[in-house]
Parts: C-alpha cells; sequence; structure tokens
C-alpha cells in the first residue's frame, strides 16, 4: 500500500525505532520505515561527534546493510543535532 507524505509525516519517528542498544559505552538506536529503508542512529566516545554530545547516522538498506548510494549521504552523517537527526531520519523515510 502506498503512503502519501502526509500518513508518513503523522506517525511519529519513534514508532519506526525497533531497537535500542548499549553501544561503547553510549546509545546506538535502529529504525525501519515501510519503505524498507532505515537507519542506524548512535552516540558513543568514538563517533563522529560523540565526544561532544552530538549523534552519527548511517543509511541501513531493507536487510539492515549500510547503504551509501542513497542520496542522503555517500558516508556516514557525523556531528548532528538532534534536531539534524529527526530531519535525516526524515528524508530517509521518504526515499
Amino acid at each position: 500500500m502506498y503512503m502519501n507524505e502526509e500518513m508518513i509525516m503523522s506517525k511519529l519517528l519513534e514508532d519506526f525505532c525497533y531497537e535500542t542498544n548499549d553501544a561503547f559505552g553510549g546509545v546506538q538506536k535502529l529504525y525501519q520505515f515501510d519503505n524498507g529503508m532505515g537507519a542506524s542512529v548512535i552516540k558513543h566516545e568514538n563517533s563522529y561527534g560523540g565526544k561532544l554530545g552530538l549523534w552519527e547516522v548511517a543509511v541501513l538498506d531493507g536487510a539492515g546493510n549500510l547503504d551509501y548510494s542513497t542520496p542522503i549521504t555517500d558516508d556516514v552523517l557525523g556531528r548532528l543535532t538532534w534536531s539534524e537527526v529527526t530531519s535525516t531520519l526524515r528524508k530517509i523515510q521518504q526515499l
């Protein structure tokens, strides 16, 4: 079933978070969206920006593998505020 943009935006991002883990003394949140794409959102001492309290986001494909082929990024995105993380998650959700 196709979900229009309004329906996609009406769901809370946390509804798509299927796992939260302790990771290297920090936290990792894993997301899976209805379009099959997902994301790993992580913050720990060695993540990009973690020492500053900032987040790192990696785009995941439907199998949970890193996906560097999207228009979002060809790498991970680091040093993000939570607001920037949520904006990036919405972009992944709309791929």
